[in-house]
């Protein structure tokens, strides 16, 4: 049986999206842009302005942007890569609101982000916790948003996932 794999990614840029498409490209499956409900302007995402919507939603641990569309037929899926980029050392919130819109046991989750030189942090600890019991869960991986196709294959690979 093959097994169907999603590549799932936020990306407030555009960086996150071209290493999300590499991916997705590389492992196969469908990719799923997780959009806000409410689209980030710049000056929401500008990090040097404690007042701005994604510094004020990385301050509050329980925020949960609302995402605008949902995947259909989550359960068809095997193994979801999920992407984004690092926002003071973790993931956005809107990843965890990802999480917990889903019921993940029985399936892999594996994932990866994007940042300028931000490593994981402790981000996985924190997404685990979003995900339903009996996720198996695969540890995250920091990569460049341009990452080499053979490099992307070579992280697949190490995953024993397909």
């Amino acid at each position: 049986m093959d097994k169907k794999i999603l590549t799932a990614y936020f990306s407030a840029s555009g960086q996150t999206k071209r290493l999300a498409q590499t991916i997705a490209e590389t492992a196969g499956g469908d990719l799923f842009e997780i959009k806000p409900q409410t689209p980030y302007t710049s000056a929401d995402l500008d990090w040097r302005d404690s007042k701005s919507r994604s510094s004020v939603e990385m301050k509050d641990k329980s925020s949960r942007p609302a995402i605008a569309e949902q995947v259909v037929d989550m359960a068809q899926y095997d193994t979801v890569f999920v992407g984004f980029p690092i926002w003071w050392y973790e993931a956005p919130r809107i990843i965890q609101t990802f999480l917990e819109s889903y019921d993940f046991s029985g399936k892999t989750i594996i994932p990866f982000a994007t940042s300028g030189s931000s490593g994981m942090g402790r981000t996985d600890d924190i997404l685990k916790k979003s995900c339903s019991a009996g996720t198996n869960w695969k540890s995250g991986k920091r990569m460049s948003a341009g990452e080499s196709k053979t490099a992307v294959q070579s992280w697949i690979n190490g995953l024993n996932i397909l």
